[in-house]
């Protein structure tokens, strides 16, 4: 990361070196021998960060850092000294200094410095907006999004809102399918009518078809009454069966025929009855590999597969990640009673960090837990679990010129695969399409790095 620097230091020659080297790095650098010259230009530019000598007459740098820090806190200081002792460097924090490093200057660890000062200050910029951003970000309903796989999946639920076709709803669990089933609802002409959901894993198969089309009076032992079904009770709007990859076979055709016919014959029932509803369905099943697997029937997968939208994992959304977890923050601290305002930098960064895999659920459980926990106006990396302060992600170098840390080409394929695999939540279908493979083929590699890691257990 390279950005705009201002360097201050007495001697002409030091700013000469410093900023001939960090220009060769890729920073924007100014320099200045004048402390005072250096604080009207400070407040004339757009400085990113600031690098200042400690010992210069007049203005020394803790003074100098002391004015900085007290009109634009979000721009870090870094102090450099030539001696080394603790007492100046508690002096350079205590002023609201980022960093110190001592002379003679390391160049080398001097751009490490730089890099995290900078990346310090974006962290802040982000922090800063993220309130605001809640407020002004574009959305969908409620759906929270300002990355490019969430811009596009709004334009695509403006155009199909307001049709009639069946839409299936694909992602991996906690990404937050029934909210896109219901903002589908509240923008189509039926936001008038009911939205009826039902959890198509959560019910056995003689009491999911009771619920969904109704039973007649007498049609079992408890049926005392007639009663209607879920698609009746949704007439004039939106019935959501969420896990419809759990949906029984037995049962799919059924459904398919209600589809197709727009009626339902409640169970014990003689006659059909007709009903007026649009259908929306969910699941974080690969339904296509069901389909060859005979679990799932293909007509009833491309009736329920007019319209297909995806919902994508969190780790795929980039800062959305902060501007999910501001809007929990405010909400919660409006339930509990509590001034917390936002998060902290170092929070920022380990939410970034993390790859998420309970998605947009794990998200506000942890933001509900920190609120809960925290003893300050903003979440601290202390409120953060265990497993999100200790992240550590896992990555195969190929860039690196040590010849030990590279791994063979078979061991790269396999790798490269399972963490592809691992992407798309599981999903074999997207993921050969995105490996280049055919389903065939991914799944025989996959038996045989199943069979490799049995082997060598074993």
């Amino acid at each position: 990361m390279t950005g705009s620097l201002l360097i201050v230091d007495d001697e002409q020659s030091m700013c000469d070196m410093l900023a001939a080297d960090l220009k060769s790095r890729g920073f924007d650098v100014d320099c200045h021998t004048s402390p005072d010259a250096a604080l009207a230009a400070f407040h004339q530019g757009m400085y990113q960060a600031v690098l200042t000598d400690l010992h210069m007459p007049g203005v020394d740098g803790i003074e100098l850092c002391t004015q900085i820090v007290a009109n634009r806190p979000d721009v870090p200081v870094v102090v450099m000294t030539a001696f080394g002792s603790m007492e100046t460097a508690i002096a350079a924090i205590r002023a609201g200094a980022y960093d110190f490093v001592t002379k003679p200057v390391e160049l080398d660890l001097l751009e490490m410095t730089l890099e995290r000062a900078l990346w310090h200050h974006e962290l802040q910029d982000r922090v800063r907006v993220l309130s605001a951003t809640v407020e002004q970000s574009q959305r969908f309903d409620d759906i929270l999004g300002a990355s490019p796989p969430m811009q596009k999946l709004f334009d695509q639920l403006s155009r199909v809102s307001d049709s009639e076709a069946s839409v299936l709803i694909t992602g991996e669990s906690g990404t937050g399918k029934e909210l896109i089933a219901r903002a589908i609802h509240r923008k189509s002409r039926r936001a008038d009518g009911p939205f009826v959901a039902i959890n198509c894993a959560a019910l056995p198969e003689t009491l999911l078809e009771s619920e969904l089309f109704g039973h007649a009076k007498g049609a079992f032992t408890d049926a005392r009454f007639e009663r209607k079904g879920l698609f009746q009770q949704a007439e004039g709007g939106t019935l959501f069966l969420d896990e419809i990859g759990d949906f029984p076979l037995s049962l799919q055709a059924k459904l398919l025929r209600a589809m197709e016919q727009r009626t339902v014959r409640p169970v014990g029932g003689n006659t059909e009855v007709p009903y007026d509803a649009r259908l929306l369905t969910a699941t974080n099943r690969d339904l296509e590999s069901a389909v060859e697997d005979g679990t799932f029937r293909e007509d009833f997968y491309f009736r329920i597969n007019v319209i297909q939208l995806e919902s994508p994992p969190l780790r795929a959304r980039g800062s959305d990640v902060l501007l999910i977890a501001q809007s929990y923050i405010e909400q919660f601290a409006a339930q509990s009673q509590k001034a917390i305002v936002g998060l902290n930098e170092p929070v920022a960064e380990k939410l970034l960090a993390y790859s998420w895999p309970g998605n947009v659920r794990e998200l506000r459980n942890v933001i509900e837990r920190a609120v809960a926990l925290t003893r300050y106006d903003r979440i601290a990396v202390e409120d953060l679990p265990e497993k999100i302060r200790d992240y550590r992600t896992s990555t195969l170098r190929i860039d690196t010129g040590d010849p030990a840390e590279l791994a063979p080409l078979e061991e790269v394929e396999r790798r490269y695969i399972l963490q592809v695999v691992e992407a798309v939540g599981g999903n074999k279908t997207q993921a050969a399409k995105i490996l280049g493979l055919d389903r065939k083929t991914l799944y025989r590699k996959l038996k045989e790095f199943d069979d490799e890691s049995t082997v060598s257990d074993g």
